[in-house]
């Protein structure tokens, strides 16, 4: 995935990483956790700094998921919720 200012840095979620999120958060509803700093434990951003990268994820990562169908919006806007 490209992202930042005029989409200049680059990172890849491996295929074994995706799949192991998917599995973690499976059928749960948890924080998207966009935190740049210190996402809320339990987040999917902070899962995402702790096993894809230190670089704050969840703000592309998330709408990526959900665009995908393998996730949907939660019930309040800082959720997420998995498949």
């Amino acid at each position: 995935m490209k992202y930042g200012g005029s989409y200049r840095y680059k990172l890849t979620v491996s295929a074994h990483a995706y799949a192991k999120m998917l599995k973690e958060f499976s059928g749960r509803e948890v924080s998207i956790g966009t935190s740049r700093t210190i996402p809320p434990d339990g987040s999917l951003g902070a899962w995402l700094k702790q096993f894809v990268s230190k670089t704050a994820l969840a703000s592309y990562v998330g709408p990526i998921l959900i665009e995908e169908g393998v996730a949907s919006r939660g019930r309040q806007p800082d959720r997420i919720v998995f498949k």
